[in-house]
């Protein structure tokens, strides 16, 4: 299509990049990670050693 002008098409681009890094951090931010550190227990390992 040559009679669109070259602002358009820049204009068009900058749209969908945006659109597209406007969905790539709601779906970084919008998935919450479970926290490893709170669930963890600390388990001793007794071993009863008989010389």
């Amino acid at each position: 299509m040559p009679q669109i002008s070259p602002l358009s098409w820049l204009n068009l681009f900058i749209y969908f990049i945006l659109i597209f890094m406007i969905f790539n951090t709601m779906n970084y931010f919008s998935f919450l990670y479970k926290n490893k550190k709170l669930n963890f227990k600390s388990q001793k390992k007794q071993l009863n050693w008989k010389w």
